[in-house]
């Protein structure tokens, strides 16, 4: 399985203090980057529910200046590619990182972290972030995008059409978790929210981008055995990526890539690649509620009343 298959989620792993964790993957994804340094939200920042955990770090990064100086040199050393997640809160913000990182040696891709609900949102829309950035560098850019929105193959079609060059679903999803005792929140702000219970809206989300766009896509959310991350190719993704299991089980790279391993050799295939959008076989899942509610069936094509 030589073509690159798993990187880790943004934010979910910190290669420097881990790094043979990092070289277990296909690639590395940094924490989002943001022009200026930012100390992110406050304690507490991290609390687990029953099927996932919430997070609200609130974009904590040493800025555009310090990464490019000091982190990503370091990052090299990985020798894996690196994907620079990038993010701001203009599209000017994230215009001028991209051309910062542009020609920058071992970075392979960028990625515009576009949905984190931990912070606020720029201005602008997602297709003219992406059409700023497109016109900033010459890197590969994806999109990350968030399961919340009710157009989100809209969206899809709307960054293709601006420039993307691939897609990232999903981000988290915004949650709350109340104390059990107090019945307060147990974060301040509220936290997106990942894990397993994740998945089936990843995967819808996945399934359905696929049939809206050409663009490869890095599926992600609940991924925690090789079974999932099969499952996700089967929806559409090229590549998967690991999130909230590499905070319990660090070896979960290994571990998944033997698993999908396995998952393969039982198909009798020789590349997990190879069931590359098998769900989009099936008859029995051709509607996606993601795609502005409509239920497409081959030769019918109405609206769900659901």
């Amino acid at each position: 399985m030589s073509a690159p298959l798993l990187l880790n989620a943004s934010g979910c792993l910190d290669a420097l203090a881990t790094p043979d964790v990092a070289r277990s993957l296909d690639g590395f994804v940094t924490k989002t980057i943001t022009p200026e340094p930012r100390e992110g939200n406050l304690p507490v920042r991290i609390a687990e529910t029953e099927a996932g955990m919430l997070n609200s770090i609130g974009l904590a990064n040493p800025g555009r200046k310090r990464f490019l100086a000091q982190t990503l040199p370091r990052l090299r050393c990985l020798e894996r590619p690196i994907w620079v997640s990038v993010g701001g809160f203009s599209a000017t913000d994230y215009a001028e990182t991209c051309a910062a990182i542009d020609g920058c040696d071992g970075v392979a891709t960028v990625e515009l972290n576009l949905s984190c609900p931990n912070v606020d949102e720029a201005p602008e829309g997602a297709a003219e972030i992406v059409a700023a950035c497109r016109a900033a560098t010459c890197l590969p850019l994806y999109a990350k995008l968030s399961p919340a929105a009710w157009d989100l193959t809209e969206v899809a079609r709307a960054v293709e059409a601006a420039g993307a060059d691939g897609l990232s679903l999903v981000n988290t999803m915004r949650g709350l978790a109340l104390d059990p005792r107090t019945l307060r929140p147990r974060l301040a702000t509220g936290g997106g929210y990942s894990g397993p219970a994740l998945k089936p809206i990843a995967l819808a989300a996945v399934y359905a981008c696929a049939r809206a766009v050409e663009l490869p896509i890095v599926g992600m959310g609940g991924v925690r055995s090789g079974l999932d991350a099969l499952e996700f190719i089967a929806a559409g993704a090229t590549m998967v990526g690991l999130g909230t299991i590499l905070f319990s089980d660090p070896g979960a790279g290994a571990r998944i890539r033997g698993e999908l391993a396995l998952e393969v050799a039982e198909r009798d295939i020789a590349h997990p690649l190879e069931l590359h959008r098998a769900a989009h076989s099936s008859l029995q899942m051709a509607g996606s509620s993601f795609d502005n509610g409509e239920q497409q069936m081959p030769g019918n094509r109405q609206q769900s009343t659901a």
